[in-house]
């Protein structure tokens, strides 16, 4: 297989979400550019109206209106957001510093994931939750006057971090949070460029109390989750090269580029800059000859998005692969551990799960068959990935769901193979 081209990665998820959220609830006009048109994204600015925030309709450039901290209003409907668990939990943190209640749903995928983790934190500091069922959606958090807290999170999440951060952050009293290991930091890198005094130590953040947010003008940076596919496809090409332009290089982002790096593709960083509080690069990636990796650790939770990818490339090199540590996939869209293995052995790769893992074993035989992603927009483009890779004879079912984070994917790897 050949590759050649020069791709530009839709705008990064993770930086799209926290820009929508700090724009509506800063006092003034923002400014976005690059943002990410997508499913999720585009939940996070439906529920955004719901509660009163002027967000128009998202495009390549546009501004928001924001309405200061405390400026969002009773939803006159239920907060609907889709398969987003970066909006639901991000949003809880939210609603939770402001006196009204809101009931969160989600789709089926979104309603089966655990919503404890961020309500534990938020309940502690004064709001209340409501679950109809399990600890998934739906859930109503009444929003009360919330008091500081000094919480360890016990694990690395994102997303239960920055919720904990935006509570304090609306509610004007100081937080500080303490994870496992760092995860990553866009919402701290944001608050910072707004004027929020975020002091970061190790796994350790503190966040002190701001009376207003300064808008915000930003350039989203390309996704390096999405990146990751291309990187993937060039390392294993037999030929030619892939360059990927302006992609968001946040040290608590580059763990997948980094394993690969260890595992022998070849990747070069050019015209790296910062942009926005964020570290800004393109890269130039090779074919190499990949050799066995085992991933766990402190690797873990900068590479989490990207497991399912690496699954893959290994069955397409041929080579052997452990995953541990990573008990985290099995509360994202789906099961990532079990459908991964489940689908890697339908298309015939010598896969097994490990409780907090897999491992992916060498094999010989030929990868052909049809796997079912589960409407998981991250399998289903590993396994298009693998597909190119080994000839493309793997035929993925719903392959339109990868429109969750990036919609032109087909797209554009059809013009970086043709």
């Amino acid at each position: 297989m050949k590759v050649s081209g020069t791709i530009r990665v839709p705008g990064d998820k993770s930086i799209s979400h926290r820009a929508l959220i700090l724009a509506a609830l800063a006092e003034g006009g923002s400014r976005i550019r690059g943002i990410l048109e997508s499913e999720d994204v585009g939940s996070s600015a439906g529920v955004l109206r719901s509660l009163g925030a002027k967000v128009p309709q998202l495009s390549s450039d546009f501004r928001v209106t924001g309405g200061g901290l405390r400026g969002l209003s009773y939803p006159s409907n239920a907060l609907d957001c889709g398969n987003s668990g970066t909006t639901t939990r991000l949003m809880a943190g939210v609603v939770a510093a402001h006196p009204i209640s809101a009931r969160f749903v989600g789709d089926e995928s979104l309603s089966r994931r655990p919503m404890k983790r961020v309500a534990e934190p938020l309940t502690y500091m004064g709001a209340k939750f409501d679950f109809e069922r399990g600890e998934g959606l739906p859930m109503t958090v009444h929003g009360m006057d919330l008091r500081s807290v000094d919480w360890d999170t016990k694990a690395s999440s994102a997303q239960v971090k920055s919720a904990i951060l935006l509570a304090g952050l609306v509610a004007g009293v100081e937080v500080r949070v303490t994870e496992k290991s760092p995860s990553r930091d866009h919402t701290e890198r944001m608050l910072r460029s707004a004027g929020v005094d975020v002091e970061t130590d190790g796994n350790q953040v503190c966040l002190r109390p701001a009376s207003r947010l300064t808008p915000i003008d930003i350039e989203v940076p390309g996704d390096p989750s999405s990146a990751a596919f291309f990187v993937a496809l060039a390392a294993l090409a037999s030929e030619g090269g892939l360059v990927l332009t302006d992609v968001c290089l946040n040290p608590t982002r580059n763990g997948f580029f980094d394993v690969m790096t260890r595992m022998g593709a070849k990747i070069e960083v050019i015209d790296q800059r910062n942009s926005g509080g964020e570290v800004v690069g393109s890269l130039r990636v090779e074919p190499g000859k990949l050799e066995n990796a085992v991933v766990g650790g402190s690797d873990i939770g900068s590479i989490i998005d990207e497991l399912p990818l690496l699954a893959c490339v290994a069955a397409g090199a041929g080579i052997e692969l452990e995953i541990t540590g990573a008990e985290e996939l099995r509360v994202k869209e789906s099961d990532r551990i079990a459908v991964v293995v489940q689908n890697l052995r339908a298309v015939g790769a010598d896969a097994e799960e490990l409780p907090d893992g897999l491992r992916v074993h060498p094999s010989s035989r030929r990868l052909a068959g049809t796997i079912d992603p589960r409407g998981d927009h991250r399998i289903a483009m590993a396994f298009g990935i693998l597909s190119a890779s080994s000839g493309g004879n793997i035929k993925i079912s719903n392959p339109q769901c990868v429109a969750v984070s990036y919609p032109g994917f087909w797209n554009d790897l059809r013009g970086a193979i043709a």
